[in-house]
C-alpha cells in the first residue's frame, strides 16, 4: 500500500536519508525543513502521513503538530514524531498536542515501515469515512456517527504467558480500556472470535509459539481483521520481521513503554472502530437497497430479481412458483379522510399482518403505494389461493388502529393469484395474470380472492 509522506526535519542529511528509504519502498515523498513550510505543504498537498522531527529551531515539532491538529484541513492527517528524546515527559507532550505515533532516532527501518503501513491503513479508512459523511451532508442525511467514534473503551485481549508483563500491560490499559489476560492460546483463539477490539500478543512467549498463534488468528474468518500488537524483543530481528509478515499491525518493543502502549493501542482500536462503522454503513446501504423503508418488507427491485430466478428454475423443470398481488380497498379514502400519516400507519399494520400469514420461504414485498406482492416458491395455484384467503380474512377481521390508537378503521384487501405454467411462462406474464385477478376482485365488490390460471 503506497502513500504520500511529508518528511519534516531541519537537518538536510536526515531529510535525504528518510526520503531515499521511503522512495525505495515506493512511497511518494514531500519534504520540508521547518515547521512553517510543513504547515503550508500539509494544507496544500494533503499528504497521507507526516513524519515530523521534534528538535527544530523556531517552531519545534510539538508546536507544528499542535497547529496541524488545530486546522480542520489537516487535523485528520496522522503525525509521527521523530525524536532522539526518549523521556516520558516528551512523549506525554507529544500525545497532548495530538501526535498519533512516535519513532526514535536512530530510526529502525523495520519499525518505521510498520508504523507507516499501520497509519496509512488508518488514514485510508478515515478518508473513506470523511467522503461518505460529506456526501451524506450534501444529501441532507445525518452521517455524523463516525465523529463520535473514539480510540478509548476498547476490549483488549492480552495473550501472554509472562504473568508480570501481562499484568503491567493490563494495569496500564485499565484506565482507558477493558483488558483481559489469556495465557492459553487455544482459549485465546476462542475468545478472539468474540467482540475484541485489539489483541496484544507476546510473540516471544516461552510456553507457546506466538508466531503460530498469530498465523491461526489471521487464518480464522472471525478474527482475521482484529488488530494485533506484537510484543517482541527488538534484538530478535527474525521474529520481529516474521511477525510483520504474518500480519501483525504494529510492534511493541520490550520492555513495553507505558506511553507507547497507550498510543499504539488507541490508534489500532480507533482504526478497528472506523472499519466496523464503514462495514455497518455498507451493510445498511445494501439492506436499504432491497427494503421498503416504510414497511420493512422487500421492495420491487428485490422482488423482481428473486421472481426472475425462481421462474427460470421453474422453466427448467424446477418447482413451480406462485404470486399474490394485493391492493388495499378504498385506500385513497384513508389518505383523503385522515391524512397521509394515517395512511402510513395502515400500510405498516398491513405489512405486519401480511408477513405473519405467509410461509417462512415466501417473499412478501411492497410493490408501491397500496400494492403488495407475495412470491411463493414451490406453491401451486390452489396452495397460493389458500394463503391469499387467510391473509384476506386476517386483514378484515380486526380494525386497524390509526392516529396513535385514537381511531380505528376497517380495512379490506382484494387479491389476485397466479402460478407458473411451464417453460413458456415469464415473470411479467405471471404478475399480469395476478393483477387481472385483482381487477376482477375489485369489479365484483372487493374483499375477494380471484385465482387466474394460465
Amino acid at each position: 500500500m503506497t502513500a504520500r509522506i511529508l518528511v519534516v526535519d531541519d537537518v538536510e542529511p536526515n531529510v535525504r536519508l528518510l526520503e531515499a528509504k521511503l522512495t525505495l519502498e515506493y512511497y511518494e515523498v514531500l519534504t520540508a525543513t521547518d515547521g512553517a513550510r510543513a504547515l503550508e505543504i500539509a494544507s496544500a498537498e494533503r499528504p497521507d502521513i507526516i513524519l515530523l522531527d521534534v528538535m527544530m529551531p523556531g517552531m519545534d515539532g510539538f508546536e507544528t503538530c499542535r497547529r496541524l491538529k488545530a486546522d480542520p484541513v489537516t487535523r485528520h492527517i496522522p503525525v509521527v514524531l521523530v525524536t532522539a528524546l526518549d523521556g516520558r515527559e516528551d512523549k506525554m507532550k507529544g500525545l497532548a498536542v495530538g501526535a498519533d505515533d512516535f519513532v526514535t532516532k536512530p530510526i529502525d527501518d523495520v519499525i518505521l515501515f510498520a508504523r507507516v503501513k499501520s497509519l496509512v491503513r488508518l488514514k485510508a479508512v478515515m478518508d473513506e469515512l470523511r467522503e461518505r459523511e460529506e456526501s451524506g451532508r450534501r444529501l441532507g442525511v445525518d452521517t455524523d456517527g463516525a465523529g463520535r467514534l473514539r480510540g478509548s473503551g476498547g476490549r483488549v485481549l492480552v495473550v501472554d504467558d509472562n504473568a508480570r508483563q501481562a499484568e503491567k500491560i493490563c494495569e496500564q490499559l485499565q484506565g482507558e480500556h477493558r483488558p483481559v489476560i489469556e495465557t492459553d492460546p487455544a482459549a485465546a483463539l476462542i475468545a478472539a472470535r468474540g467482540p475484541v477490539d485489539l489483541m496484544i500478543v507476546n510473540v516471544s512467549a516461552s510456553e507457546f509459539d506466538g508466531l503460530r498463534f498469530v498465523a491461526q488468528v489471521r487464518s480464522t474468518e472471525a478474527s482475521r481483521r482484529t488488530p494485533i500488537l506484537a510484543v517482541v524483543d527488538p534484538a530478535d530481528r527474525p521474529r520481529l520481521v516474521k511477525a510483520l509478515e504474518l500480519g501483525v499491525n504494529d510492534i511493541l518493543p520490550r520492555p513495553v513503554d507505558p506511553e507507547e502502549l497507550d498510543a499504539r493501542a488507541r490508534t489500532q482500536i480507533l482504526r478497528k472502530r472506523y472499519a466496523d462503522f464503514l462495514k455497518q454503513k455498507l451493510d445498511y446501504s445494501l439492506e436499504m437497497a432491497v427494503t421498503d423503508a416504510l414497511t420493512g418488507l422487500h421492495n420491487r427491485r428485490y422482488m423482481a430479481g428473486q421472481l426472475q430466478a425462481l421462474m427460470s428454475r421453474a422453466g427448467q423443470g424446477g418447482d413451480p412458483v406462485a404470486v399474490l398481488v394485493m391492493d388495499i380497498d378504498h385506500f385513497k379514502q384513508v389518505n383523503d379522510g385522515f391524512g397521509h400519516d394515517a395512511g402510513d400507519e395502515v400500510l405498516r399494520e398491513f405489512a405486519v399482518r401480511l408477513a405473519t400469514n405467509v410461509r417462512a420461504i415466501d417473499l412478501p414485498c411492497r410493490l408501491g403505494g397500496e400494492e403488495f406482492v407475495v412470491v411463493m416458491p414451490g406453491a401451486s395455484l390452489q396452495d397460493a389461493s389458500i394463503v391469499a384467503d387467510r391473509i384476506r380474512r386476517d386483514v378484515g377481521s380486526m380494525p386497524f388502529p390509526i392516529m396513535g390508537g385514537a381511531e380505528s378503521l376497517t380495512i379490506t384487501v382484494s387479491v389476485g393469484v397466479a402460478a407458473s405454467s411451464g417453460g413458456s411462462d415469464n415473470p411479467d406474464a405471471l404478475l399480469k395474470r395476478a393483477d387481472e385477478g385483482v381487477y376482477e376482485a375489485k369489479s365484483r365488490g372487493r374483499n375477494q380472492v380471484i385465482a387466474r390460471a394460465a
